[in-house]
Parts: C-alpha cells; sequence; structure tokens
C-alpha cells in the first residue's frame, strides 16, 4: 500500500515537472511574440479589453492588467468546476499564476535586443517563431495531464466534449477571445491573427510528438 502511494505521488510530481517545462517553453514563445510588438495574444487581447472597459466604466485605480488576467482564470475556473471538475488539477492553478513571472524573466534577458527597434520582416518572423513554440510548449503542458492554461483549458474541454478536432477548436476560441476583446477596447494587429490562425494547427501537428516525448519521460523516471 505504501509503494503504491509512493508511486501515485512519484507520478504526479513528475507530470508537474513535464507541466513546469513545458509551461515555461511556451512562454519562452509568447515573449518572443510580445517582443515582436505586431499585437497581443488572443487571450491577453480579451484581458486588454476588458481592462480598459472597466477602467473606463468605474475608474477604480487598483485595476491592472495582471488583476484582470488573474480574474478571467478564476472565472473559467469556477466554470469548470460546474462543467466537470476533472479538467481543474493542481497545474491549472500553476499554469495561471506561472505565466507572468515567467514571460518577465524572459523579457528581462530578452527585451535589450529588440530596444533599438528590429525592420518588420525580421518582427514577422520572430513573431511566427514564437507561435511555434508556444504551441509546442502548449502541448507537452497539456500531454502532461497536469493541467493547462486558460486558452488551451477552454479549448481542450470544448473539443473533448464535442468531440472535435483541437486545432479547429483552438482557432475558434482564439477568434472569440480576439472578438470580445477588440469590442471591450483591446489592441489587436498582424501578430494577432498570426497567433489565432497558427498555435492551432501547429498544436495539433506537435501534438502526437509531445505525447511520445511526455509518455518517454515517464517510463524513465519509473512511472507510467
Amino acid at each position: 500500500m505504501e509503494k503504491k502511494m509512493e508511486r501515485r505521488i512519484r507520478e504526479r510530481l513528475m507530470r508537474i515537472i513535464i507541466l513546469l517545462v513545458g509551461l515555461t517553453i511556451a512562454h519562452f514563445g509568447v515573449t518572443l511574440f510580445l517582443l515582436a510588438d505586431l499585437g497581443a495574444d488572443p487571450f491577453n487581447v480579451l484581458v486588454q479589453g476588458l481592462y480598459r472597459f472597466l477602467a473606463r466604466m468605474s475608474g477604480m485605480q487598483f485595476l491592472t492588467h495582471g488583476r484582470v488576467h488573474i480574474t478571467i482564470c478564476f472565472i473559467i475556473i469556477v466554470v469548470l468546476l460546474v462543467v466537470d471538475r476533472a479538467y481543474i488539477k493542481i497545474g491549472t492553478i500553476l499554469c495561471m499564476i506561472c505565466g507572468g513571472p515567467i514571460i518577465d524573466f524572459f523579457q528581462w534577458i530578452l527585451a535589450p535586443v529588440f530596444q533599438n527597434g528590429q525592420p518588420f520582416a525580421v518582427m514577422i518572423i520572430v513573431n511566427c517563431i514564437g507561435c511555434g513554440i508556444l504551441a509546442f510548449g502548449m502541448t507537452i503542458v497539456i500531454k502532461s495531464d497536469a493541467g493547462t492554461g486558460p486558452n488551451d483549458l477552454v479549448a481542450l474541454v470544448i473539443s473533448e466534449k464535442c468531440h472535435r478536432k483541437f486545432s479547429i477548436v483552438r482557432i475558434l476560441v482564439d477568434f472569440s477571445f480576439v472578438l470580445a476583446g477588440f469590442v471591450l477596447g483591446g489592441s489587436i494587429g498582424i501578430g494577432t491573427i498570426i497567433c489565432a490562425f497558427v498555435v492551432g494547427p501547429v498544436a495539433g501537428f506537435f501534438m502526437p510528438y509531445s505525447e511520445r516525448i511526455v509518455q518517454r519521460a515517464m517510463r524513465q523516471n519509473g512511472v507510467s
């Protein structure tokens, strides 16, 4: 009994470690995406739009982008607890609270490279590379089976409940975030469009490879 409990704990810890690795990879991609300065990613268009809307309507000085981000994530978690609590895991919480600090860390390192400005073509390339890295890290997070971030969590639940392809659902979810954020006052750009239409299909491509990577990591550490 004790060995079974120890194995279960070891497996959960391993899944959380894999999730954190995937989260770091994904947010490195997000950092490149943001530094390209071609438009916010879909979820942050929604966050930005809601933040600006609330600021105009209420004038609450304590509002910040980060606080609105956490609030939206909390609402998503509450809704999913009602829909199906199986989707809410420790990794879900980690994804919600760790993304910002990881981005801040990478921005501190990478921002000096972009301070003097870069040609538009370079920014497009950086944006696309960022989207690709984001998609790969995102699939690692999903396949860790420890929880996912807001965009992926919503898309994953819808795709599994409705039996639809994840990559297509991800595009629709991102489009909905962008549309809602834009109506509320968020900023969008060419980078937003690239992210909305690239991340889903690229994630769909990486998904089987990421699953094999996670399974291999689990086996090498003596857990299934």
